[in-house]
């Protein structure tokens, strides 16, 4: 058994702990706060409250609002010249995975020169420090406030390729479930198996190391029984702190364990479809895909296929029956029958986007419990399109 197992950023969880933000010592005396080009944050006061929080403690804020659902590495180059014109000396990312990934990226081109995606490919070393980072998600399911991973765009090659490195876990992150309620149903949802997936796949990922196996099987067990009603009610407060650190604890199998290939899939996806959320892309992958490791090696897969089964609340001891379970919790949620059609994905795509896939983020399939090739990937993502 060999593992390394490091998580050093302070969590402060539970509901009103926003509040927090304006007593807990903070790593700079001006902020750059990164939020999406969205409404939201202004029009639920989320911004202004994070703003009054760090007056409170003599602290100056600049806000950069450019971020795309899909971030994008122009922006990120963008809000590093920001930062260093405005003179700040800490990050804070506002919202959800996109906000939040964009700060850390932020937060390592602050100060280092070049391109980011030099340092994304590994064609540059950073030669100076990354900026501390504050994540406060309004959104459960990244689970980027408890990793290092930071997911960018690079438009010009169509490449969406996740980078981390130990300077970008966030220095503090604040989880308030509060701040979740006012997610529309659909992307509850979307971003809830989101965070589903980062758990499966890190309990399946030939990584995983026995504090992620606990933390992955919980959070299986908690969003199946909590993003439901999540998603039946976003008024439910128990729901959204149930499921605030089900993302969060699902993060932290990321840190420590690893996804793997369905996320390079869908990486592929969204990368030349921007406009498709992640989480249902994930979705749309996920009963072809998991299916498929079963088909291709059921000897490799069928005990934690097992245990996952029973985290759902299957009794028995097929594989199968988390396949089961999966579908199952794919219709409670409101999104069964979710093919990548919709989003103006056609079959014949599919070569073109697997072989993306294994030229992006090809180190995951590395981490697969059963080998995939390149037509395995074209194989799974065409039965993902009708």
């Amino acid at each position: 058994m060999h593992f390394e197992y490091y998580m050093p950023t302070r969590l402060i969880f539970g509901r009103g702990k926003l509040e927090e933000l304006a007593k807990r010592p903070l790593p700079g005396k001006k902020a750059l706060i990164v939020i999406t080009n969205g409404r939201s944050m202004r029009s639920l006061g989320y911004l202004a409250r994070v703003e009054n929080c760090l007056k409170k403690q003599g602290i100056e804020a600049v806000v950069f609002d450019k971020v795309l659902p899909n971030p994008v590495e122009e922006h990120v180059m963008e809000a590093a010249e920001l930062v260093r014109n405005e003179n700040c000396d800490f990050i804070i990312g506002l919202g959800g995975g996109s906000a939040i990934d964009s700060a850390k990226s932020v937060a390592v081109m602050a100060r280092n020169p070049g391109s980011y995606w030099e340092y994304v490919k590994g064609e540059r070393q950073l030669s100076e420090n990354v900026l501390p980072i504050i994540a406060i998600p309004t959104t459960a399911g990244t689970g980027t406030e408890s990793d290092p991973w930071t997911v960018i765009t690079n438009s010009e090659t169509n490449e969406k390729v996740g980078f981390g490195i130990p300077e970008t876990f966030p220095f503090l992150s604040i989880i308030d479930p509060e701040l979740m309620v006012s997610v529309p149903t659909r992307l509850t949802a979307y971003q809830g198996m989101d965070a589903f997936f980062h758990s499966v796949e890190g309990y399946l990922a030939n990584v995983a190391q026995p504090v992620s196996d606990l933390y992955a099987l919980d959070s299986i067990r908690l969003i199946n029984e909590y993003l439901p009603q999540a998603v039946a009610d976003g008024n439910n407060l128990q729901a959204r702190e149930q499921m605030a650190w089900a993302s969060t604890q699902a993060g932290m199998v990321e840190s420590i364990s690893s996804c793997i290939s369905e996320h390079s899939m869908e990486h592929a996806l969204s990368a030349f479809y921007p406009e498709l959320p992640h989480g249902a892309g994930l979705v749309a992958l996920s009963v072809p895909y998991y299916s498929y490791l079963l088909k291709k090696d059921r000897k490799k897969v069928k005990e934690r296929y097992i245990d996952m089964a029973r985290a759902m609340g299957k009794s028995g001891d097929k594989p199968e029956l988390f396949i089961s379970a999966l579908k199952e919790l794919i219709e409670k949620v409101g999104l069964g029958g979710l093919r990548l059609s919709e989003w103006g994905k056609k079959k014949d795509e599919a070569e073109n986007l697997a072989a993306n896939s294994f030229e992006a983020m090809g180190f995951l399939y590395s981490l697969d419990p059963v080998p995939l090739s390149r037509q395995d990937a074209t194989c799974v993502i065409r039965d993902a399109i009708y």
